[in-house]
């Protein structure tokens, strides 16, 4: 059956975003992998974009796979990538989280001796808090593998000459299962995230209301950029909210969608994601170098 035109033209926008982001956050874990593996010393913030762009192209690469084989009807097949998805999905929560928490620690104007002393550990800690995180991921994912061998096997034990209450609860346990999974691997991530970001945003707030009450005025380009910041922080933090109660629902698979709003809806999820590796790509002058002198060599071939 032939999928209707908003079907048809979700599908396209949401393939065209998975490569654009892909190719993206591509280029970030190269030039930044590139300089890390050369011996070269990376800034503990770009260290941590360079893992963040090499799980979200894992996580992009897992959900263009497996969206695909839905749509040629091999969902049998994808069933078998959700344990990378998870893993990349985990992953990515946990990077974003510790990326939040950094730029917290070193950007927010806090003054409590906590506060001041995580400013000075957290450089140091960086590499332990990277192999922490895929160590966390790598167990979760272990979980959740168990959890679909599980069901699987219950399926497949179905006894014969049984009607489908067997299935039903293997169903059952299936989405409780993931629920609880889901809500256990990505809560703390994202509290983490959460909390950064909304310290990091009152820490702003308040510096430029400093700002805006000396004698610079508010037009001077500290104060402008301050609230630049602020405007990205709370478009990120509104769409990273809605990603990961989508991921909830989508797990829980209490509100099944027409095939359109499916689409439309993995369109609106993925799309903070893209955005925000996007903000990454040009905030950082060695990225943006490294896409100019990329963009100069296609013109000159």
């Amino acid at each position: 059956k032939m999928p209707s035109p908003p079907t048809l033209f979700f599908m396209s926008v949401f393939f065209l975003e998975t490569l654009a982001a892909m190719l993206q956050n591509g280029i970030m874990a190269a030039v930044l992998g590139w300089e890390w593996a050369r011996g070269r010393a990376l800034p503990a913030g770009d260290m941590i974009v360079a893992c963040l762009a090499a799980s979200r192209f894992g996580l992009h690469c897992m959900t263009f796979t497996n969206n695909l084989l839905i749509t040629v009807n091999f969902s049998h097949v994808a069933y078998y990538f959700n344990s990378l998805w998870d893993f990349s999905n985990i992953l990515t929560f946990w990077l974003n989280a510790l990326l939040s928490a950094f730029y917290c620690v070193k950007i927010a104007s806090f003054s409590h001796p906590t506060f001041l002393s995580l400013r000075w550990r957290l450089s140091r800690s960086v590499p332990r808090l990277l192999l922490g995180s895929l160590a966390i991921s790598i167990l979760a994912t272990i979980s959740s593998t168990t959890g679909h061998i599980i069901v699987s096997h219950m399926k497949a034990s179905q006894p014969p000459y049984t009607n489908g209450s067997w299935v039903d609860r293997a169903r059952i346990f299936h989405r409780n299962f993931f629920l609880l999974h889901e809500i256990l691997a990505l809560s703390m991530p994202f509290l983490l995230f959460l909390v950064s970001t909304v310290l990091l945003m009152l820490s702003l707030r308040r510096h430029m209301h400093q700002m805006r009450c000396s004698r610079q005025g508010p037009r001077d380009s500290s104060t402008q950029a301050h609230t630049m910041a602020l405007k990205s922080l709370g478009f990120f933090l509104v769409f990273y909210t809605f990603y990961f109660l989508s991921v909830l629902v989508a797990v829980s698979n209490i509100v099944p969608l027409q095939l359109h709003w499916y689409w439309a809806w993995q369109v609106v999820t993925y799309t903070g994601v893209f955005l925000h590796s996007t903000f990454l790509l040009l905030s950082s002058p060695r990225l943006r170098r490294a896409l100019k002198n990329r963009l100069q060599g296609c013109g000159a071939t």
